[in-house]
């Protein structure tokens, strides 16, 4: 695997910027009545004493380099102010501004702001991570959004809960592709901006942008802070190490390390996430601690040492020990983790990552989805030593990518030695949502339902829907944990309207899942940004 340093990772980066244009032609569609902080707010990477706040200023010149101040609250009138400060923000990271505010109380809700000069930004909610002995969390889990295939209405449900901790985010916050290449925005007025694959810098910020502007997508960020990863569409299509399915150097596209580096750079400029060296890397796999109640580990089975992908009819490359979802590195930092949280008695252990974590087919066969870990059988089955060696208490995998909702326990070989009404054999569980708004192949065509059909014969498999978009929540308690799936009723029109469509529920120390009939109780409320 080639490695960029951070003079690197910017020098690259830098070489595919080209002219600025500093009011893009998708900020006609933002808030237009905040001119100056377009994009919103948003806040993430919570930890129990400090969180990341996030804006960016459209500047009058792009020579500018405007000072933002901001302050955090306990209260949304900003009477009990517990931090303010002030930051210059300017080209170099395309006026964007982040601050990790620390020395808060865990487990509390505060409220934010920025100002530059006399322009004020919106007023935005976060939350900081519980401490040791807490009793509960709260995660709404999404992925997979497409904005010209349809509105955020996901987001816009999302954001009017006042019971969450965390909105976690599994990947393709957005697409790379031109308008009509996949969703034609046009009818909707959601053409991707530019209309052209993303290659350089200049794109990759531009379509940030474009996202940004989406009401629903701001408000959902104004109202809860987000645990974020990448998967492929933020970069391209299909991207593993070295490369991705859909880069061409041979139609124009360039180098690919210049691409990735791009790709990699404005995310860290648009997105609320903690920067270090590492994740300039770029490294963004890490570990949030809900108190002793469950460690949410953040995997990359992208970029960083993914092996590329092989045929499905290659049975002795999808087995091979040589081969790897995450690359070594990140199997050895996960080895750790798992140890650390092991000896720390913590209850839960989930992972939160992008691609179908449970077995899909039996040893020695073919497999029809390589894009998975089905494709990675021997860097899987890794995986599922390091739980049986180590102990690991309530083993949790959340999923995104497959625009579907599936619910599994998680047997190492569930087509042998595997009991669906006790759960004897499985090791853990996974739930994968449902897309914010992309087309699922399991919908209810001809088609799709007969690969429904196909799939509902895994022995290990509780439930999989194709037909709605939505997202699902996570609850835990120390004495179990609940994942409820949400739809909302169609993405071709706004609506705030949901439904809850399914739950299943785990005993601690059970890992199998069970049916149930309602989804979790109302928990915690908080006051709603303003």
């Amino acid at each position: 695997m080639r490695t960029v340093s951070r003079r690197g990772f910017f020098k690259s980066s830098g070489a595919a910027i080209g002219a600025l244009s500093m009011v893009r032609s998708i900020d006609v569609l933002a808030q237009a009545a905040n001119p100056v902080f377009r994009h919103g707010v948003a806040s993430g990477d919570p930890l129990a004493d400090r969180v990341i706040i996030w804006t960016r200023v459209t500047p009058a010149s792009a020579a500018g380099a405007p000072m933002v101040s901001w302050q955090m609250a306990r209260d949304a009138k900003f009477t009990q102010i517990v931090g303010r400060g002030e930051q210059q923000t300017g080209a170099e990271r395309d006026f964007t501004v982040k601050v990790d505010v620390a020395g808060l109380a865990p487990g509390t809700t505060y409220y934010y702001r920025f100002a530059a000069g006399k322009d004020a930004s919106p007023i935005g909610r976060t939350r900081t991570l519980p401490p040791a002995g807490a009793a509960k969390a709260r995660l709404a889990v999404a992925s997979c959004a497409n904005l010209p295939a349809g509105f955020f209405n996901a987001y816009a449900t999302m954001a009017r809960r006042n019971d969450l901790d965390a909105v976690l985010h599994l990947g393709d916050y957005f697409y790379e592709y031109a308008n009509g290449t996949y969703g034609d925005g046009t009818a909707l007025n959601r053409v991707p901006a530019p209309n052209r694959e993303i290659v350089l810098l200049a794109d990759y910020r531009e379509r940030h942008a474009q996202y940004k502007a989406d009401r629903d997508l701001q408000e959902v960020h104004r109202q809860h802070p987000f645990i974020c990863v990448w998967d492929d569409h933020e970069f391209t299509n299909d991207t593993w190490s070295g490369g991705a399915q859909n880069h061409n150097p041979e139609t124009g596209e360039g180098d690919w390390w210049t691409r990735r580096a791009a790709a990699a750079r404005a995310y860290c400029e648009w997105m609320p996430i903690r920067e270090d060296v590492q994740t300039l890397s770029p490294r963004i796999y890490r570990t949030f601690a809900f108190g002793d109640l469950a460690s949410l580990y953040m995997l990359d089975t992208r970029l960083v040492g993914r092996s590329e992908q092989v045929s499905g009819d290659d049975v002795a490359a999808l087995e091979s020990p040589a081969r790897s979802a995450i690359g070594a590195a990140q199997e050895h930092w996960l080895a750790e983790q798992f140890a650390a949280s092991v000896r720390a008695g913590t209850r839960w252990n989930v992972l939160g990552q992008q691609i179908m974590f449970a077995p899909q087919t039996a040893p020695g066969q073919r497999s029809t989805s390589t894009d998975s870990w089905d494709g990675y059988r021997a860097s899987r089955d890794r995986v599922f030593d390091l739980v049986e060696q180590l102990k690991v208490g309530n083993f949790t995998v959340l999923t995104g990518d497959v625009h579907s909702c599936w619910a599994y326990d998680l047997p190492r070989r569930p087509f042998a030695g595997y009991d669906k009404a006790s759960g004897k054999g499985s090791l853990g569980v996974e739930f994968a949502g449902t897309s914010i708004s992309s087309p699922s192949g399991l919908d209810g065509s001809p088609e799709g339902l007969k690969r429904l059909a196909a799939v509902r014969a895994r022995p290990h498999l509780h439930y999989v829907e194709g037909r709605y978009r939505g997202y699902f929540t996570l609850d835990l308690t120390r004495e179990r944990l609940q994942a409820d799936f949400y739809s909302v009723p169609t993405v071709q029109e706004r609506t705030t309207t949901e439904q809850f469509e399914k739950g299943f529920i785990s005993e601690s120390g059970r890992n199998h899942l069970v049916e149930v009939s309602k989804p979790a109780a109302p928990g915690r409320s908080a006051d709603p940004a303003p």
